[in-house]
C-alpha cells in the first residue's frame, strides 16, 4: 500500500473554508480540472467529469461536518491504483482567521511503482490545493 498528503494554510476561518469544499459534490465550485459533478444514491456517490472529459466515480465513506472532514473511496477512474481512500479535512491553526486543509490518500499501485503513485497523487493534491487557495483569493 502507498501514502501522500498534503497540505496549505489559507487565510480563512476553517469554517469559510468548509462551507466551500464540505459538500460532497462541490468539486466545482473550487477545483477548475473537475468542470461537472452528479451526486447520485442520495449524495453519497458522486460521478465526476475531469477537464479531458474522463469519468471517476466516488463513493463517501465518511463524512463529519463538525470534524469539517469526509473520507471517499475511488469506484471507478483512469488512475493507476486499486483501493483508494482519500480525506479532505479543514482544521483550525492557531491563527483562528486560518484554516489548514489537508488532502490524504492510500492506495495500491496496479502497473506503477508506488513512488510513481505517490508521485501522481501528490501532483493531484498540491495542484487542487493551490486552486483552491486561488478561488478563495478572489472571493470565494
Amino acid at each position: 500500500m502507498a501514502s501522500t498528503t498534503a497540505s496549505i494554510d489559507v487565510p480563512h476561518t476553517p469554517d469559510h473554508v468548509w462551507r466551500l469544499i464540505g459538500g460532497f459534490g462541490s468539486l466545482p465550485d473550487w477545483l477548475p480540472y473537475i468542470p461537472h459533478s452528479e451526486l447520485t444514491e442520495g449524495g453519497r456517490v458522486r460521478r465526476l467529469t475531469n477537464a479531458e472529459g474522463e469519468i471517476i466515480v466516488e463513493r463517501l465513506r465518511a463524512f463529519d461536518d463538525e470534524a469539517r472532514s469526509y473520507t471517499y473511496a475511488i469506484l471507478d477512474a483512469p488512475f493507476p491504483v486499486t483501493g483508494y481512500l482519500s480525506t479532505l479535512t479543514v482544521h483550525p491553526t492557531a491563527d483562528p482567521g486560518t484554516a489548514r486543509i489537508a488532502w490524504s490518500g492510500t492506495f495500491t499501485p496496479d502497473g506503477v511503482t508506488p513512488a510513481e503513485a505517490e508521485a501522481l497523487f501528490q501532483d493531484i493534491y498540491r495542484e487542487g490545493l493551490a486552486a483552491l487557495e486561488r478561488t478563495l483569493r478572489t472571493g470565494a
